[in-house]
């Protein structure tokens, strides 16, 4: 289960509702989408991706276990969330949705959690020694950001952020690193942070002139990771005079979809 995107910018009216829980868009939002979008080719690859994650985690599991994909936030509507971290705002929505469009006699066993799985953790390790991080080059782990009163009001999620990225970090053989937050929502309530573009603002007042992005939070490409890390907080980077890149997402990495195998099989 994914969190959705439109097929093309003329369908971001009724995808934005959707993603708002059935309250109309202004049209400043709709029009700040479709440019981000169209900064990044005009569709997000995230059903695309999804797809061949599905895919490929079939080939694995053979012929007698079925694999289908679902969308919280666009078709097909709706299990394994495709977000490692739990949080209410996120994963249980996911599972609400499935779970209130099944059939009599038929019961939904969801994965909640696997931010700290090893395999999850070797996977996003695989890829930032691929990356080859330089001694003068500082590691920010990055994750969609939530609302401060969520995780007041006891949500998890941050603290399972930072033990990703505690645990990426021991694995990879990182030894200086911040953990930053991203893609706040357009609402006048505060978020949790320190944003990314903070976390660049402040590190390059202290010297730093090197920054490699590792998004801890997202399993593959899409506009948060193409056009919040790739474009806005590329150009933030640039604005302070510092260098700036970003490890693959995990997409279809075989070790990540061996982590999806083992999650499901672990429940068959």
């Amino acid at each position: 289960m994914a969190h959705g995107t439109p097929s093309s910018i003329d369908q971001m009216p009724e995808y934005l509702q959707l993603v708002r829980g059935g309250r109309p868009p202004s049209m400043e939002l709709i029009e700040e989408m479709r440019h981000n979008y169209l900064a990044i080719g005009g569709r997000s690859p995230l059903t695309d991706i999804t797809l061949a994650q599905a895919a490929a985690l079939r080939n694995r599991l053979g012929p007698n276990v079925p694999v289908a994909v679902g969308m919280r936030n666009w078709k097909p509507f709706i299990s394994v969330p495709m977000a490692p971290q739990f949080s209410t705002l996120s994963v249980q929505k996911y599972i609400d949705a499935a779970t209130s469009t099944l059939p009599a006699g038929v019961e939904l066993e969801a994965v909640q959690s696997f931010h700290a799985h090893p395999t999850l953790v070797e996977a996003f390790a695989e890829r930032v020694r691929a990356a080859e991080p330089r001694p003068d080059e500082l590691v920010i782990f990055t994750a969609h950001s939530l609302p401060v009163r969520v995780i007041e009001a006891g949500d998890h999620y941050a603290d399972e952020v930072h033990t990703t990225a505690r645990l990426v970090a021991e694995r990879a053989g990182v030894t200086r690193y911040r953990q930053a937050f991203q893609s706040a929502g357009r609402t006048p309530e505060p978020w949790i942070g320190p944003e990314i573009e903070k976390v660049i603002d402040d590190e390059s007042g202290n010297g730093c002139r090197k920054f490699l992005v590792v998004p801890i939070g997202f399993v593959c490409d899409h506009t948060e990771v193409l056009f919040d890390i790739d474009i806005q907080a590329a150009r933030t980077a640039r604005e302070f005079a510092t260098s700036f890149r970003r490890t693959e997402s995990l997409n279809t990495s075989p070790t990540f979809i061996s982590l999806l195998e083992e999650l499901a099989r672990s429940r068959l």
